[in-house]
């Protein structure tokens, strides 16, 4: 049961070669149109000459009572506790087995240092701390080769091993939005981004070219490689969600550092709710306090204006955030208007705002495919407006062409507790420090 990522490596890790088993589908859930593809049989090794089908889990019932299923493994992150639950409670309902899998079954060891950036939610600040510590590995390290968690949304037997370095590896592999979202970030700063299918097979070709590898997670899920240290966000804005959604909490327990992001925009309770679940749950944890400070591109382009924020697609639909950074620039920099576009939304726009009620006046980037950019961008045209504010971590510009006026708006972390995260990692005997001598 999964959504085109860890699904995936639970099967080749664990699943792939055991004759035992004989994993009879894929359910696809989360991610719009990645059902009715096939994993292919490049993939799926010699016991499945066919390949594998990928179905949609609203036909769990079905698939477990007309295939006779024995076990059904919830293989996707970012749910709710009570949502695990219940689809537990479904699979045992149909007679089969429901099981987790944890690090000792599913983490690859790595011969060079791993460094993990995880998360607790959707949307807690991980890329811009991402980002950050890269810069401080590359100072400390040398050659920093970033793997990031999969969105293999294509042909998967193309996209088995990908290697990022320019945008034309970007236009090359054709990738979506949701995936320039995450790579195109880290190019911009210099850094060499792999990701795909087969994990193994990208951690191998990082390795050639790496002194460090920094593991880039997605969602809230556990790290696909052994970590020599785990860095995880928390967002007090969604203050005692760390405790209660899956892997989230796994990911706090495991923490070596837990850096607390947004303390700039939580009330003093929320950030008191957080620090103590923390404390509760990993008290050996070095805890670091960081702001996301918003940056813009011209801020006479919003201010007095009518605007439409285009908020990064994950955060804010199951990530559960109501807004993000394109609302907040909105309201900070004096927006005379931030316009609902939901009454101009088509297609999977209009969809993705009947499945996620909470959204605010807030635009979400779906662009899992062309015709959801396209889309995207009819919902847009339709729409008038002075400025729009651009708040996913790519440059829309790119993808779409916008004819008036577009704004960027970006999250840097700032940490205003010491020690910071460079400070921090210079004191941890990472195994690259011996790389030298």
């Amino acid at each position: 049961m999964g959504a085109a990522g860890r699904d995936f490596h639970n099967f080749n890790v664990y699943f792939r070669n055991k004759p035992e088993y004989d994993v009879v589908a894929f359910t696809a859930t989360q991610i719009p149109g990645i059902e009715g593809r096939t994993y292919p049989t490049t993939l799926s090794g010699n016991l499945y000459p066919d390949g594998i089908p990928i179905l949609s889990e609203a036909d769990l019932p079905k698939i477990i009572k007309e295939r006779n299923i024995d076990l059904a493994v919830l293989a996707y992150s970012d749910i709710s506790h009570e949502d695990v639950m219940h689809k537990a409670s479904l699979v045992l309902a149909c007679g089969a087995d429901f099981r987790l899998m944890g690090p000792k079954t599913t983490m690859l060891k790595s011969k060079l240092p791993v460094v993990a950036v995880c998360a607790v939610r959707t949307g807690a600040g991980k890329s811009p701390v991402s980002r950050s510590v890269s810069r401080s590995l590359k100072k400390l390290m040398g050659r920093v080769v970033v793997i990031r968690h999969p969105m293999p949304y294509g042909d998967l037997s193309e996209q088995v091993c990908e290697r990022f370095a320019s945008y034309d590896d970007l236009n090359r592999y054709e990738c979506t939005i949701e995936e320039r979202e995450e790579y195109e970030p880290h190019i911009d700063i210099g850094n060499v981004v792999y990701a795909g299918v087969d994990y193994e097979k990208i951690l191998r070709e990082a390795e050639k070219e790496a002194d460090v590898i920094l593991w880039d997670g997605g969602n809230n899920d556990l790290p696909f490689y052994k970590p020599d240290l785990q860095i995880v966000i928390v967002d007090p804005l969604r203050a005692g969600h760390e405790l209660r959604y899956y892997p989230g909490e796994t990911n706090l327990r495991m923490a070596d550092v837990v850096v607390i992001s947004k303390v700039d925009s939580a009330t003093p309770d929320e950030l008191e709710t957080v620090r103590s679940n923390i404390k509760s749950v990993r008290p050996e944890a070095k805890i670091i306090e960081a702001e996301l400070e918003i940056k813009v591109e011209d801020e006479n382009l919003i201010r007095g204006k009518r605007v439409v924020a285009v908020e990064d697609g994950p955060t804010v639909t199951h990530g559960g955030m109501k807004e993000g950074a394109g609302a907040v620039a909105a309201i900070r920099f004096g927006a005379k208007e931030l316009i609902d576009p939901k009454p101009y939304a088509v297609g999977s726009i209009k969809t993705t705002y009947e499945k996620y009620p909470h959204l605010g006046k807030v635009l979400p980037a779906m662009g899992y495919g062309e015709k959801q950019i396209q889309e995207l961008k009819e919902t847009v045209r339709r729409i008038d407006y002075d400025t729009l504010l651009i708040g996913t971590p790519i440059d829309l510009r790119r993808v779409m062409d916008i004819k008036k006026p577009a704004v960027r708006v970006r999250y840097e972390v700032r940490e205003i507790t010491k020690p910071t995260l460079d400070e921090l990692l210079r004191t941890i005997p990472l195994k690259a420090t011996q790389k030298s001598s």
